[in-house]
């Protein structure tokens, strides 16, 4: 897999709650038990996102020693991406997550739990999203911090969130958690998938609070219902 870059961008709280938001009494965050959330199908994703409308001005590479393939592309509601997927282990300091367990580890994300503190990696879905730059600007894209993605993998999903920002020029990377509940192997120096995954992040969705797992499936699949009807 790549080589991580060990740049992170500064760390910004969560938007205010705008049009998308689901509301959630759960305070803390929770492990995915599932690999197949919702009630929509992988197939079924998959079919409305077979050829792509690109809204990036270039592409991305998947590591740094790849060439840049990959596009940022825009469908009714979404946008979406085909990568591989890194594992991210950034955030707070667990027994899975931490200086020993990953060379590149970082103790904070770009977005934040509810009390403020980073997220965690190995218990919370999240995806990286490319930090802003001449090639997309994501908030532009009405994708915030806590925006609802599905992530699709091996005819498996699993919803997560936009939880952290990552190189400018290399996109395709998630928790630890998000690999782990796909089937992927979550070792961050030694896992991952080099191909075969698919991102589909939700516009203008947030999920409160962002730790929230449950929440973000329930939003997750009533937005991925709302995203079939409209594509």
């Amino acid at each position: 897999m790549r080589t991580r870059t060990l740049t992170l961008s500064v760390a910004c709280s969560v938007a205010l709650l705008t049009a998308g938001v689901l509301p959630a009494t759960a305070t803390g965050a929770t492990s995915p038990t599932s690999v197949q959330e919702g009630t929509v199908s992988a197939a079924n994703l998959l079919a409305k996102v077979t050829s792509c409308s690109q809204i990036s001005s270039g592409k991305y590479k998947t590591d740094d020693e790849t060439s840049a393939t990959i596009p940022v592309c825009g469908k009714n509601g979404a946008v979406f991406w085909k990568a591989d997927m890194d594992v991210d282990c950034d955030g707070q300091r667990t027994s899975n997550c931490n200086e020993n367990t990953d060379p590149w580890y970082q103790d904070d994300t770009a977005f934040h739990q509810s009390n403020g503190k980073p997220l965690k990696a190995d218990s919370l879905p999240y995806v990286v999203v490319p930090s802003s730059s001449s090639i997309w600007n994501y908030s532009g894209a009405g994708i915030k911090g806590g925006g609802v993605v599905a992530v699709i993998y091996n005819n498996k999903v699993e919803y997560a969130v936009v939880g952290d920002t990552g190189p400018t020029k290399i996109i395709g990377e998630a928790s630890y958690a998000t690999a782990k509940a796909l089937g992927i192997d979550p070792d961050p120096e030694t896992g991952g998938a080099e191909s075969g995954v698919t991102y589909i992040l939700f516009k203008n969705s947030q999920v409160s609070p962002i730790e929230s797992h449950s929440a973000a499936v329930t939003l997750g699949d009533r937005l991925a219902q709302q995203f079939l009807s409209n594509n």
